[in-house]
């Protein structure tokens, strides 16, 4: 790997979208507040659905546990489609062409929200009207694309099949969507921050939301001992924080995938693109700061904390992107965690329906940008009273026999699987033998306890156990974490919690006691 491609992968991984958009900072709670609705994170659902709910007069607060955008929506392709993958015929197999029409009429309007806030809020983010691909270059997906496009001529999709697209692929056949779009996600929410804020809204920055009381109010805790009471509670921190016995962690697996943001040799033609086999391979564009094109390249999908070294994923990802744009510079690298739920349907509504007060937004299946905008459409209007006409398709509390059984049965026997696993695991390595920006598994007094060593030479120590249900985390490579192959928890070096169901930190271990 020459220098210049070194460089990215040397460094921290840190998403284009961060580095080039300019955020407020907010503070963190430290009083007791009372408003109308709290929201619990600072991403896409949390921001439209506290946007949306101050436009239609409430007293809002926003709380994250980080900084807002952080998280799984600073670290996405952005691509604003309703073409999920081969989901329509997936879904017409399993609920039938209402349930699926309704599907792509909502995540449509979705994207026509996007479209009419940017022209109604002036907001410069870079959007632009993009046709969508999902490619075949294998027989047997060149039939799943065949009757995808079956599908969408069922449900009135406008979409082609194409024996080519324009890029150096060899491929079987493309399924194209026509009208999606792409945008700078943050320079977007930055603007409905503004304005939420210029509505009255609060906002609070470094404040983790610990469990929630309810009796008079429904009353947010803090992990600092603070409370914001209100009325309804809305949870969009990603994984739930508080799950009210719905046991979403049965009902969804964490996935991992990698970007590689590149300068190209060749020219790009425009589009989306992803390839309907794994390993995903996914394309777009972003127009930089220079007016350069930085084409993103994503996928290599896998669960968190399970399979290969996670700097494998990055080094597939450049080869490809050598084969097909040519790379003159890998500029940035980093990673997503997606929440996947058992029909690929997200949850958006009531947590359950013994907490009427409370709601969801959660497993958006790696397609947030109108999953989340939906559910901020979804959510603000159950809470404001307005009727929305698709938020049956989204409850929370549907459950189909078929997938939902099958895959939860699968889902739960692998969380078995891997729990046993890293009880069993023989140690040998001692925390000594890391070398500097090493971490992995380390032997401490017979105690299996995960070791790293930054450039300074100090060692970090921490117990691998996951606090959320006890399964053994284990180390990321191209991230710097400790990930939980259970549920999809991570932590950092020291520890410290870094993504949810877990929200304790795992304990520092001193090698000196």
């Amino acid at each position: 790997m020459d220098s210049q491609h070194h460089n990215a992968f040397s460094k921290t991984p840190e998403p284009y979208w961060r580095e080039s958009a300019k955020l407020p900072l907010f503070k963190k709670l430290e009083q007791n507040v009372k408003v109308d609705v709290t929201v619990v994170g600072g991403g896409i659902a949390g921001i439209t659905t506290a946007y949306l709910l101050a436009k239609g007069g409430k007293k809002v607060a926003l709380i994250d546990a980080d900084h807002l955008l952080n998280g799984t929506t600073g670290h996405t392709t952005a691509k604003i489609s309703a073409q999920h993958g081969l989901i329509y015929d997936e879904l017409i197999q399993h609920f039938g062409e209402e349930f699926a029409k309704k599907y792509y009429q909502s995540q449509t309007k979705a994207i026509q929200f996007i479209q009419d806030t940017i022209t109604n809020e002036h907001i410069e983010c870079h959007f632009s009207e993009q046709d969508a691909y999902v490619y075949a270059t294998t027989d047997h997906y060149a039939d799943k694309v065949q009757k995808e496009h079956e599908a969408y001529q069922k449900l009135g999709i406008n979409g082609d099949i194409m024996e080519n697209i324009p890029l150096d692929l060899t491929i079987k056949n493309a399924l194209v969507m026509k009208n999606q779009a792409q945008f700078h996600p943050l320079k977007y929410l930055k603007a409905l921050i503004d304005s939420f804020t210029g509505m009255g809204g609060q906002i609070y920055e470094g404040t983790m939301a610990k469990t929630i009381n309810e009796g008079d109010s429904t009353q947010v805790v803090t992990e600092d001992g603070y409370h914001l009471d209100s009325e309804y509670v809305v949870i969009c921190s990603h994984f739930p924080f508080y799950d009210g016995m719905g046991f979403y962690y049965t009902k969804m697996h964490a996935e991992r995938s990698y970007i590689l943001g590149v300068k190209a040799q060749k020219d790009y033609p425009g589009g989306m693109y992803i390839s309907a086999e794994d390993p995903t391979r996914s394309l777009r564009y972003e127009e930089d700061e220079n007016g350069e094109k930085l084409i993103l390249i994503g996928g290599d999908k896998h669960k968190t904390g399970q399979g290969k070294d996670t700097m494998e994923h990055y080094k597939a990802l450049q080869a490809f992107a050598e084969e097909v744009v040519g790379v003159e510079e890998v500029r940035y690298r980093w990673s997503a965690q997606d929440l996947i739920t058992l029909d690929k349907v997200p949850y958006i509504g009531k947590l359950t329906e013994k907490h009427p007060a409370i709601f969801v937004a959660t497993g958006f299946n790696k397609w947030g940008m109108t999953s989340g905008t939906l559910a901020g459409q979804i959510l603000s209007d159950q809470i404001l009273g307005n009727h929305h006409i698709y938020a049956d398709v989204y409850s929370p509390s549907r459950f189909v026999a078929d997938p939902s059984i099958k895959h939860f049965f699968k889902e739960n026997l692998n969380v078995a699987g891997e729990l046993i696993k890293g009880k069993l695991q023989v140690l040998s390595k001692k925390p000594e033998e890391l070398q500097k920006g090493e971490g992995d598994v380390v032997n401490v007094n017979g105690r299996r306890c995960g070791g790293f060593r930054d450039e300074n030479g100090e060692l970090h120590i921490v117990d691998t156990t996951c606090t959320h249900l006890g399964c053994e985390t284990e180390w990321n490579h191209g991230d710097h974490t400790w990930d939980c192959p259970c549920h999809g928890s991570r932590f950092s070096i020291d520890g410290e919690v870094i993504e949810g169901p877990a929200k304790k930190p795992l304990k520092k271990i001193d090698l000196n006691d």
